[in-house]
């Protein structure tokens, strides 16, 4: 296991097995998402990302009272006390988000407890989202007096539609896992003792499959739910020509026929 520690300890990430792990290390506060910890989430990224043993990465929160409740409240009168100071936070967590939105490998989200607001926003970003059935959602928006971005809006409405995102965004109000997977937000909800398991089963098939089917598939899925002016369909055909000429669809094939599992290399 490689071992790293981002934000003054409260960003701690790892690699084992080809799975890259990232875990919100504040649980005093609930894992709430300060201005240096969307930094230390990016770095993570970063190296995970250019790590060729990494083939999928985990996000999930300490302890086990929450995945991220949401942003550092009590820094927002310093960092978000009004229109002109949100732009400059913007400006400061974007790098984070943005890593984390245009992610080539693939991302879990492993939820437990509470997901809220802006830590709900980092797991709509995610791929797949497993949570525990003891898991809380919501966006508490129009109990703050706040707005939440375009890009976080859209996520929510490509996962559960225009109606229950007026639902979550207008009420303001905490739901259950159950309400979660019935709208579609999350994937799968287990008990929680199934939450780790359930997860590890998961890494270990995509640690196994072909990194460039993976990264193309999920461009392509992205390109999709984009706006035709923003889809770059001759870079996905390119990515599509370069799986078929891989050396991995090569073992793939051999694989198949000789009824083993194939050692993909992602080249």
């Amino acid at each position: 296991m490689q071992q790293f520690e981002f934000a003054e300890g409260k960003i701690l990430a790892s690699i084992t097995d080809g799975v890259g792990r990232v875990v919100f290390n504040q649980p005093e506060k609930r894992n709430a998402m300060s201005v240096n910890m969307w930094e230390g989430m990016g770095q993570a990224l970063d190296i995970f990302g250019a790590d060729a043993s990494v083939r999928c990465v985990v996000l999930q929160g300490a302890g086990d009272k929450a995945f991220v409740s949401g942003a550092d409240i009590s820094q927002f009168d310093k960092v978000r006390s009004n229109a002109d100071a949100q732009q400059e936070y913007d400006k400061i967590t974007s790098a984070g988000r943005l890593k984390l939105m245009n992610y080539e490998k693939p991302v879990i989200a492993q939820i437990r407890g509470f997901c809220m607001g802006g830590g709900l926003g980092i797991a709509m970003s995610t791929d797949i989202r497993i949570a525990s059935d003891d898991s809380q959602f919501g966006i508490p928006a129009a109990k703050l007096s706040i707005a939440y971005g375009f890009d976080m809006v859209r996520a929510l409405v490509d996962l559960v539609g225009p109606a229950h995102a007026h639902m979550i965004l207008m009420s303001g109000e905490r739901f259950d896992a159950a309400e979660a997977e019935r709208i579609g937000l999350v994937n799968k909800v287990v008990p929680v003792d199934q939450l780790e398991a359930t997860v590890a089963k998961l890494t270990a098939t995509l640690a196994g499959n072909a990194p460039l089917s993976l990264k193309t598939n999920k461009a392509t899925v992205k390109a999709v739910c984009a706006d035709r002016s923003d889809r770059d369909m001759a870079k996905i055909k390119m990515a599509m020509s370069a799986c078929f000429d891989s050396n991995d669809y090569k073992e793939g094939r051999r694989a198949f026929m000789e009824k083993r599992k194939p050692a993909f290399t992602g080249s």
